[in-house]
């Protein structure tokens, strides 16, 4: 028993490793939320990510992000009952409701080191959470501008509307702009916008040796994953 316990618990830190890691693809910071890229278009790339924990809180406005930055940025000083102070890992994200009203809550994160991704210190803030994403496969745009940027309307609806050409499904509530640098208002910071795909990749999906000839169930399948 203890040894398959102790082999449950391996299997788990090699899980955990597998999502937040070491990446060039962050220039800022060592680890880095890692992905698989699926396909790249003219106007978008398909990732796929892994479950992963994060720090967050919510406010309700835009203009507010500043505070919520500033109270998740406490916890990584330590902030949290066990004092830990953390590296940052790339990237922040943004959970953004596609038609914003004065009632709506935006939910600000950042993600956990991989040293922390099982065993997380908790919050002294009551405002500040620990939340985890499940696997996800996302449609990612790339951005150069401050991440309230992508609040811009025009920006969305461009990536709808070339969405929506291709039959790619995806979900209608919200979704995320991700930012690659220190400062959220930086003009010139390297953002991703992320359209969340409603997808389940089916067990054939990723078969190799595919013919040449197509039924309609595949092309449902290659639309509605955008690839």
């Amino acid at each position: 028993r203890m040894y398959l316990s102790g082999l449950v618990g391996l299997l788990l830190v090699l899980t955990v490793d597998a999502r937040v890691g070491n990446s060039s693809f962050c220039t800022e910071t060592e680890q880095c939320l890692l992905f698989d890229c699926i396909c790249t278009t003219e106007d978008y790339e398909v990732h796929d990510f892994g479950s992963v924990k994060w720090v967050t809180t919510n406010e309700t406005s835009l203009d507010t992000l500043n505070i919520g930055f500033k109270r998740l940025y406490d916890y990584f000083s330590g902030s949290n009952d066990n004092g830990t102070i953390f590296q940052m890992a790339f990237p922040i994200i943004l959970r953004i409701p596609f038609n914003i009203s004065a009632m709506d809550v935006f939910t600000l994160s950042f993600l956990l080191p991989d040293e922390y991704q099982i065993e997380t210190p908790n919050p002294l803030d009551i405002m500040v959470n620990i939340d985890t994403t499940p696997d996800m496969r996302v449609f990612v745009r790339s951005f150069f501008g401050p991440m309230t940027g992508m609040a811009d309307s025009n920006l969305t609806n461009s990536l709808s509307n070339v969405l929506d050409l291709v039959g790619a499904r995806y979900l209608g509530e919200f979704y995320y702009a991700a930012l690659y640098n220190s400062s959220m208002e930086m003009t010139d910071s390297y953002s991703e916008m992320w359209f969340v795909a409603d997808y389940e990749p089916s067990s054939s999906s990723g078969s190799s040796g595919s013919s040449g000839s197509s039924s309609s169930s595949s092309e449902e399948t290659v639309n509605s994953s955008g690839c």
